[in-house]
């Protein structure tokens, strides 16, 4: 059976804009950018959002709120030709020590074994560390974005990664790999 690579995307400050805990559907701004970077990136790359959303457990916002606001994103994203495959969201505050907070690798070793993933040639892009340390700790390339809040956080890299200024930047980077087989 073939396996298929993968990008596993941050969605706040990634794809849409980092408004807060989100929880009215018109306070989801897509980036400029967003539509055409998926739109080339999934012509090679099966597309997954994995999203911390501690606001669930702070009771800033409830899970259906999360639920609604992910279903939006994928719905506007699908009315643009793009492909979402899966959505995970973590609904827990750090305290928590859950299993499927980023940096922990679940969901990436959850939808690598749901979609028959190729991690070596799999993507996690996003604009804090733990996403950074959750592509490491799961063994796949990890993208640090500087929009939302990469640029505040940016001192806090252990890692020699890929730094990019956002998802533009960073779907040319990756396609640019891929054509090239360096992955």
């Amino acid at each position: 059976m073939v396996k298929h690579p993968a990008i596993f995307l941050d969605r706040d400050g990634t794809i849409i804009v980092d408004n807060g805990h989100i929880n009215i559907l018109s306070n989801i701004e897509f980036y400029a950018y967003t539509f055409k970077a998926l739109r080339n990136l999934q012509e090679h790359f099966l597309l997954f959002i994995i999203t911390n959303q501690p606001g669930v457990s702070k009771r800033l916002i409830s899970e259906n709120e999360v639920k609604e606001v992910n279903r939006h994103i994928v719905g506007e994203l699908k009315t643009r030709g793009i492909t979402i495959f899966d959505v995970f969201y973590c609904p827990h505050k750090s305290e928590e020590n859950c299993e499927c907070k980023k940096p922990k690798p679940y969901f990436i070793h959850h939808a690598a074994g749901l979609y028959n993933i190729d991690l070596t040639k799999s993507f996690m892009v996003g604009d804090h560390p733990s996403d950074i340390q959750c592509g490491i700790n799961a063994g796949v390339t990890p993208i640090y974005l500087l929009s939302g809040h990469g640029r505040k956080h940016r001192d806090e890299l252990n890692a020699d990664l890929k730094i990019c200024k956002d998802l533009s930047e960073a779907s040319k980077y990756i396609l640019s790999a891929y054509k090239s087989n360096s992955i």
